[in-house]
């Protein structure tokens, strides 16, 4: 058997550090080779035993040997302790995801740029996260309709986690999405089945699916997440280049359901990113190292192929949780079946049963029922070949020397990175949804504030309009006046001399109390009217339309007397009625 790897025989690349042994009172370091790890790592345990200890600790090591890293914690307390010891070379690789950091949300889209062998991935990958969340509502029709409107989706650029419930309750966009359906089968089902479903039936189908989508997504937080089309967070970028994902899901500020939700979907995409390896030599495939912590809460039907397919794409898995209770019963012989080194801490009676199978004959289920805290049992991988267990103690916490002080620097950087502003986001969902009018405004002139006295423009600019937003459409050209009508003076002081363009009155200015406007016209033998030599009217072009100047009158003028260009005001003429009308008078 080979012998456990000693620090001071290996390169500090080669080997993470994460416990000591202690024999005949001699402490020796030690730690996993990389390549050992491909083979995953698996840790259980009560809580408080040192499982996050030693996860705390392996985790810096690999940050500052430059590995590829990613933490996801459901918690938060460990994905924030390890931002305070990230050294200052590693600034720019993390990427800190925080959904509870409402103001700054990051765009992360699992519907988008799937390939198309990858498309049953997402699809069954959204399917066991779902089935995990809702165990007791989760039926097969269910399932049925909510798989072929994922995959339809996958079909129809910008699709996100709303098209959900868009394409289940909108005619007009579900035919949008069915038009790009590649895939006969499920084009046949909105086609075929799905548009012959009556009324009743369709609703009592797809209302569950309604119900627990829209759970979701009236959620702010996740909406203004899963609802960006375009993801800041590129998966595969990130496993490729070595770059640290910290993803903080604290239960206590996002919520049980929501933490699960994010976590399956990025393990998800974690997954895909992985296959899509395929087109590097393997021998140029970085190791990119997924902590999940309390990984129950993640561990889908689906996670079952990640176990036993990960190690040839380079996601080396370490997995911790509590008790093996916690695991589905198709995950829990994944589990065994694929992970290399198991690190027992102190764990039930019950478990303990189970566990002796893994530790004898070294250790029973007295033993590990039994172990001092910070202390664990531990069968190793080491050179491919599993090791006899032995009996080791974890490394001391990191030591508050040991920080760093970037955090601040860190949360800044990510959010300038990979996040928005939450105004920004949120205007974008709401127009997507038609909440907003897509429509752009009209822009017209606003009414101008009325002059204590009589002004004239000769042309339209020099009218004191600011521009604004939605107004009434300018009046058009009057037309030419076909029969002479003499009018009172009370109307006559509403409008604008003979041969000037009228303006419509300003919304909030005091209305006349006549309804109806009037065009004053001048006989046709009346003599032509003196303009004073101040004001110069502009002839009509025959082509070009001609701006004419503009009179405003005041309304606070007496009704009996006007005043217009510095003429007298003249007398009322009364119209004399027809002979034949004062005949029958009489």
């Amino acid at each position: 058997m080979s012998p456990i790897p000693q620090l001071e025989k290996l390169n500090g690349t080669e080997v993470i550090p994460f416990a000591e042994t202690n024999y005949r009172g001699v402490r020796r370091k030690f730690g996993i080779k990389k390549d050992d790890r491909r083979r995953h790592m698996y840790l259980v345990g009560k809580t408080g035993m040192g499982k996050s200890t030693v996860m705390e600790n392996m985790i810096i090591e690999d940050i500052r040997a430059g590995h590829g890293v990613g933490v996801i914690d459901p918690h938060g307390d460990l994905v924030e302790k390890i931002l305070e010891f990230i050294p200052a070379n590693r600034i720019n690789d993390i990427v800190y995801v925080n959904p509870a950091d409402m103001d700054w949300p990051i765009a992360f889209n699992v519907l988008e740029s799937v390939d198309e062998k990858h498309k049953h991935l997402v699809a069954s990958g959204l399917m066991g996260v779902f089935k995990k969340i809702w165990p007791d509502v989760w039926s097969a029709r269910m399932e049925y309709i909510m798989n072929n409107t994922i995959l339809a989706l996958l079909d129809y650029p910008g699709s996100t986690m709303m098209g959900i419930q868009r394409m289940l309750s909108d005619k007009d966009y579900r035919k949008k999405v069915v038009d790009k359906i590649t895939d006969p089968v499920v084009k046949m089902f909105w086609v075929e089945e799905f548009a012959k479903y009556n009324e009743r039936f369709a609703s009592e189908a797809i209302a569950p699916i309604q119900n627990k989508v829209g759970q979701f997504l009236s959620s702010t937080m996740i909406r203004n997440i899963v609802s960006q089309v375009k993801s800041t967070i590129d998966m595969r970028e990130i496993m490729d280049n070595g770059k640290v994902l910290l993803l903080n899901l604290s239960k206590g500020r996002i919520g049980e359901d929501n933490a699960r939700l994010l976590g399956g979907m990025i393990i998800t995409k974690l997954q895909i990113s992985a296959m899509e390896r395929v087109d590097i030599p393997m021998e140029e495939r970085r190791d990119f190292f997924l902590y999940v912590d309390e990984f129950q809460n993640f561990a889908t039907e689906s996670f079952a192929s990640i176990l036993s397919e990960a190690r040839k794409y380079r996601l080396d898995l370490i997995l911790a949780h509590q008790y093996l209770e916690q695991l589905d019963e198709k995950v829990l012989p994944a589990v065994f079946g694929n992970v290399g080194t198991i690190v027992c801490f102190r764990i039930g009676a019950q478990d303990a049963e189970f566990m002796e199978k893994e530790f004898m004959p070294k250790f029973e289920q007295t033993d590990l029922v039994n172990i001092t805290k910070f202390n664990m049992y531990i069968r190793l991988m080491i050179d491919g070949v599993a090791s006899e267990p032995f009996s080791a103690t974890g490394l001391p916490p990191l030591r508050d020397e040991e920080k760093t002080e970037n955090m601040e620097k860190i949360i800044r950087s990510s959010r300038e990175r990979y996040a928005k502003p939450r105004a920004i986001v949120e205007d974008k969902i709401a127009r997507w949804t038609g909440m907003m009018g897509g429509a752009e405004e009209e822009e017209v002139v606003k009414p101008r504030k009325i002059l204590p006295k009589t002004n004239i423009f000769s042309q339209p600019s020099e009218a004191p309009r600011p521009l604004v937003k939605v107004a009434p459409k300018i009046l058009p050209e009057p037309e030419a006046v076909k029969t002479p009508e003499i009018i009172s003076l009370s109307d006559a002081l509403k409008q604008p001399p003979v041969g000037f363009k009228s303006i419509r009155q300003a919304p909030h200015a005091e209305q006349p109390k006549e309804s109806v406007r009037k065009t004053i016209a001048q006989p046709s033998v009346q003599p032509p009217q003196k303009i004073p030599a101040a004001i110069s009217v502009r002839p009509a072009a025959p082509i070009a339309p001609v701006v004419r100047p503009v009179a405003i009158v005041p309304p606070s003028i007496p009704k009996k007397t006007i005043k217009l260009f510095n003429q007298k005001p003249r007398p009322i003429e009364k119209k004399l009625m027809p002979k034949t009308v004062v005949k029958l008078m009489k």
